[in-house]
């Protein structure tokens, strides 16, 4: 059911963008917007690790430059199955993290500097494992392309108010260059959430240890609403929590994420069941 709701959601981004380009140039002017959406998503596919890195301004670490975080990474990576992603640290203050790149064979799993000074082995090791947990889930290839989609219909809008009319288009006044990139704003971001508490399962399954990424999720929201990250809107959904919370105003409109309240509930109540198994003798999931 997660993954039907990702594809109706996606589809919608999709249909939302072909329905732009009609507006601004009739029948063929959709055609060419889907086009334009396929290289797009094309482009989104090859370059998309290199893109977010420099939206975060991170760097990539080698094993000598940072061997604890290798070192863990490469130890969770070998329990989920993965091969080793590239390492790589971000200069923020705000404590969060990301996976991106294009397939599971290039991913790039990133931390900020505020993440490492902030919590404990292992919390680090659950964000780490969450992270790791989209990379299974092929997660961050889609938020990088409904991302790309999502900036493309804005920037449509935009042209679509001082472009000329077309024959067999229709007027885009202003209330549709502010209506059409909200509704890809709210499908993106939908999307997002759709997939973080699967990430959150499937992460605190890695380590065993849901608790310990309870604990993160709380320590990171708190810091995001009070430690800003200035970065691109767009990319806001691949960070493990919302790393705009900081700013409030518009962007407490539009969540990027599930609350954490909610969040946390379901990872206390997973860590029931693993107790519950335990005590009945039933050996723990990998």
């Amino acid at each position: 059911m997660s993954n039907l709701k990702v594809f109706v959601l996606m589809a919608g981004l999709t249909a939302l963008f072909g329905a732009v380009g009609r507006a601004l140039g009739g029948p063929q002017g959709m055609w060419l917007a889907l086009a334009f959406a396929a290289a797009m998503n094309f482009m989104a596919y090859f370059g998309s690790a290199q893109a977010v890195l420099r939206a975060y301004r991170a760097r990539v670490v080698s094993a000598g430059e940072a061997p604890r975080l290798h070192a863990m990474v490469d130890r969770l990576r070998r329990r989920a199955d993965l091969p080793m992603p590239t390492v790589a640290v971000a200069p923020h203050q705000q404590p969060n993290a990301f996976a991106t790149g294009r397939s599971p064979e290039h991913a790039v799993v990133c931390v900020t500097h505020g993440l490492l000074e902030l919590v404990d082995e292992d919390e680090l090791e659950g964000v780490i494992a969450h992270e790791l947990a989209h990379v299974k889930n092929r997660d961050m290839l889609l938020q990088t392309v409904s991302a790309t989609l999502a900036g493309a219909v804005t920037n449509l809008a935009r042209f679509g108010m001082m472009a000329p009319p077309r024959e067999g288009s229709r007027p885009f006044g202003p209330l549709s260059m502010i209506l059409a990139p909200l509704a890809a704003m709210m499908l993106q971001f939908a999307i997002s959430r759709t997939r973080e508490f699967k990430a959150d399962a499937v992460g605190a399954g890695i380590t065993g240890k849901p608790l310990a990424l309870a604990s993160a999720l709380q320590k990171l929201d708190g810091s995001a609403r009070r430690i800003p990250m200035h970065i691109p809107p767009a990319m806001a959904p691949l960070a493990q929590v919302n790393p705009l919370a900081a700013f409030g105003g518009l962007t407490r409109l539009f969540s990027t994420h599930p609350s954490t309240t909610e969040r946390v509930e379901r990872l206390r109540a997973l860590a029931s069941r693993l107790d519950q198994r335990a005590g009945d003798g039933i050996p723990k999931a990998s």
